[in-house]
């Protein structure tokens, strides 16, 4: 009898030390989410002192939620009190880059914004651009590339060529069309073209808005090509020529923004930091013994998607003859 007792008395404390440290892989694991929310903010909270925040607008432009969420953000901090956009880029999705320029404006709503282009702001790029309440561009960078595009392989010379055929049966003719395994139709190139034409009036009303344009000035800058920083302040895309210091140059004469304001650069989180730390996450809550947990970060690791260059385009595409 004492003997069974002490046997329960043993698999009590053993239970209660299993319990112990179940709990203390937990606080491991919630301080690797403390640890983790730190990598992806680079280390550090955006500071609660005053400032102005940087935001770098770069590569293809998609709309993603990462970019208009640190956009909200920057709007909704207090100690922000004027905001410099670095953009760098060729354009992208005309939807996404209709996002950013809707987002910028909400921003600049809130706080003064000055786009700072660095290299290159074409096509969805420039519209990026718009959306602050000022542009500055280097004397050699690029601007406009104002028009919209939409491009699709067809490769059904390649297919007669080897002799493959692509049947289909669809509810009507203009139904996925173009495909790109038989020859476009007058009638679904005919609708191609009014959704460019469509979007393309869109992208210079934006212009001619924001800009101020008359439309001989319009179709000056709306044919599609780029200009250099120094072309485009004669053309009106550009209204001074310059960079980052320049820009709070002016926030400070025409904005009235304290002189000597930090300049403090806010990015956008990471997906492979967030991969890395999800899978730790899971790990660790697995190692203490919290299926559910550890089920709930793999379906979030998982879940988060990639991005997808679809639908209309504002791109720059430069064309090299070989």
């Amino acid at each position: 009898m004492s003997y069974e007792a002490d046997l329960i008395a043993d698999r009590r404390r053993l239970r209660g030390r299993l319990s112990f440290w179940r709990v203390l892989a937990f606080i491991a694991a919630f301080s690797l989410l403390i640890i983790g929310g730190l990598m992806v903010t680079n280390g550090k909270v955006p500071t609660s002192r005053p400032h102005v925040a940087r935001v770098v607008l770069d590569g293809l432009i998609t709309g993603d939620q990462r970019t208009i969420d640190l956009i909200n953000d920057v709007r909704r901090n207090n100690s922000v009190q004027a905001v410099v956009v670095r953009i760098d880029s060729p354009g992208g999705t005309t939807a996404g880059s209709e996002a950013l320029f809707d987002a910028l404006r909400r921003l600049s709503d809130a706080k003064p914004v000055v786009a700072v282009v660095d290299t290159l702001a074409a096509s969805g790029g420039y519209i990026a651009a718009l959306g602050a309440d000022r542009i500055i561009a280097r004397e050699t960078s690029l601007v406009g590339s104002i028009g919209v595009l939409f491009q699709y392989p067809n490769i059904s010379g390649l297919l007669g060529t080897v002799g493959v055929s692509v049947e289909e049966v669809k509810s009507s003719p203009l139904k996925a069309a173009p495909n790109g395994f038989s020859p476009t139709s007058p009638e679904a190139r005919a609708a191609l073209e009014s959704l460019v034409k469509d979007s393309f009036d869109w992208f210079k009303r934006l212009v001619r808005e924001r800009r101020g344009y008359d439309d001989a000035s319009l179709a000056r800058v709306a044919d599609g090509r780029v200009f250099t920083g120094r072309q485009g302040v004669e053309l009106k895309l550009v209204d001074q020529l310059g960079g980052e210091r320049e820009a709070m140059t002016w926030l400070t004469s025409e904005r009235g923004i304290a002189t000597g304001l930090p300049v403090r650069e806010w990015k956008r989180r990471s997906r492979d930091q967030a991969f890395n730390f999800l899978s730790g996450a899971a790990w660790m809550a697995d190692v203490a013994g919290f299926e559910e947990l550890a089920t709930f970060f793999g379906r979030l690791n998982v879940g988060l998607g990639t991005q997808h260059l679809d639908g209309l385009l504002a791109l720059w595409q430069p064309h090299v003859e070989k």
